[in-house]
This record gives C-alpha cells, sequence and structure tokens, in this order.
C-alpha cells in the first residue's frame, strides 16, 4: 500500500511554527493548488482546493520557518494523515493534511533572501546554507547544484 502525495501550490499564509516542552515543535501552513478546464458551453473553469500542512521534521522545520512566506510556489512530498478530537461539545472532528517529507521552492525571488530553491531530502538531516550564487538545497555533496544554468524552467 501507498500513501504518498504530491502537490505543486501556492502558500496561503505564511508558516507557524508551535515549539513543545519535550523540544519538538511543528510546522503548518496551508497551500492553494488550482487546476481550470472549459465546461460544455465554452466557459473557462478555475478550480482551487486548499491543503492543510504539518512538518514534524526539525531540521525541516527550521528550513520552512526561515524560508517559506505566503504567495511562494513549493513543491510538496508527503502522506496524509487524518486526525480526530472532540471539541468543547463533545463532537468528534476530524481533519485531514499532508505531513511533509520534503520540499522544494520552485521560484527566485528577486527582493528576497529566499531566492533560489530550497530542498530537503527525506533521508537526510543536513542542510547547506545558501552560497553565493543564492541557491540553496539540501544534503549537497558538493557545489555543482549551484553552479546549474539559472535558464531552467523549475
Amino acid at each position: 500500500m501507498i500513501n504518498k502525495v504530491t502537490l505543486i501550490g501556492r502558500l496561503g499564509k505564511d508558516p507557524e511554527v508551535r515549539r513543545f516542552d519535550n523540544n519538538s515543535s511543528v510546522c503548518n501552513f496551508t497551500i492553494a493548488t488550482s487546476e481550470s478546464y472549459t465546461d460544455k458551453e465554452g466557459n473557462r473553469i478555475e478550480q482551487t482546493e486548499w491543503h492543510n500542512l504539518a512538518i514534524w521534521r526539525k531540521g525541516l522545520v527550521d528550513v520552512a520557518e526561515k524560508y517559506l512566506k505566503k504567495g511562494h510556489l513549493v513543491y510538496i512530498e508527503g502522506k496524509l494523515r487524518t486526525r480526530n478530537w472532540d471539541d468543547q461539545d463533545g463532537n468528534k472532528r476530524y481533519t485531514t493534511e499532508v505531513v511533509v517529507d520534503n520540499f522544494k521552492m520552485l521560484e527566485r525571488r528577486e527582493n528576497t533572501a529566499t531566492s533560489g530553491d530550497v530542498t530537503y531530502p527525506s533521508n537526510s538531516s543536513s542542510f547547506e546554507a545558501p552560497s553565493s550564487s543564492g541557491m540553496m538545497s539540501g544534503n549537497s555533496s558538493s557545489n555543482e547544484e549551484n553552479d546549474i544554468n539559472d535558464d531552467l524552467p523549475f
């Protein structure tokens, strides 16, 4: 069985980080994905879906908190998780969210420190700081990624 989610969308708000007494933290944010089509009458229809995301991995939480901002286009890999709880009135409540294993920023922002790509592989716990070229990537064994031509479409 496979539980894998891949999304490309824009952040709907800045990430919110909560820290707990046991030295763990969680980063929550939303992204919007859109698709458009033409209906039978020839009208162009755009449909937007909102997705709740949660990052629990410490290093990835830190990177998201530092570099992700509202409006950024991101590539997300993760898995679906449904949680339930009882609200104040005793009603059973449910929410489904994407637990993020990996993300990558897909566009450059000219006037911010977040220009470039941020990626954090799911099998790594290290993060490489931005180089002078502005490119950022996770767990790189060489600076090859920093030499990539900026004309790439992603």
